[in-house]
């Protein structure tokens, strides 16, 4: 049978790459990765949020062609039981839907002031205000869940949809020191030394690709 492959774009500016990327480890998939060049229209169009839709990453996994990443969540949650991607209670399971519905849909305000970029650090960035209720609303939820659930992941000892949804987050407040009390702090750390995080970072640092539009000098 054929390997599964996952389509991705920038490791260093891709969010939604990241997040697909990271659904599939979590899941223990067996994947290859294709590379979509950020000088093709439709990636940049996605990375610059230019674009209404977004059709990167998609996942080939048995004859089937999954794009978007909630999709791609319930796909492997389906396929992958064992994983448990999903909290297999019914109401941590809806919870945790909800929170990765909402980082989905929501949080333009946050996208648009603190694009990805994992290799650059801004130490000294002022965060726009349009963008701090995105970040205080970040910042309950996590609050909540691991509160709710103990820790270390959002969704308590495993990783879950929710830590995939919300890792490029972590990134972006370590990209442009944003300021978080202790819990949150840990939570970012975690994330960011998780190993399938650390592989990710790995592939960023050595990328080639640039996009000026996304490395301002702030």
């Amino acid at each position: 049978m054929a390997k599964a492959v996952l389509t991705i774009s920038s490791k260093n500016y891709s969010s939604w790459s990241l997040r697909g990327w990271l659904l599939c480890k979590i899941a223990g998939l067996d994947f290859d990765e294709r590379r979509q060049s950020i000088e093709d229209p439709n990636a940049r169009a996605e990375l610059l949020l230019l674009s209404s839709s977004f059709l990167t990453p998609a996942l080939d996994h048995k004859g089937l062609h999954v794009w978007d990443t909630l999709a791609i969540a319930e796909y492997l949650a389906e396929v992958c039981p064992k994983a448990q991607i999903l909290p297999v209670d019914r109401a941590a399971r809806t919870h945790n839907r909800s929170v990765s519905g909402e980082m989905h849909s929501g949080f333009s305000n946050l996208r648009s002031a603190l694009p990805m970029n994992m290799k650059a650090h801004f130490p000294n960035f002022r965060v726009w205000s349009g963008a701090k209720p995105d970040i205080e609303r970040v910042t309950t939820i996590w609050r909540d869940c691991l509160a709710r659930y103990g820790g270390p992941f959002l969704f308590g000892e495993r990783p879950t949809v929710a830590d995939a949804m919300f890792a490029p987050v972590c990134s972006r407040f370590a990209t442009y020191n944003v300021a978080l009390d202790s819990e949150c702090a840990a939570y970012r750390d975690h994330i960011l030394n998780w190993e399938p995080m650390l592989e990710w970072a790995e592939g960023a640092k050595v990328e080639p690709d640039e996009m000026e539009e996304l490395d301002v000098e702030f």
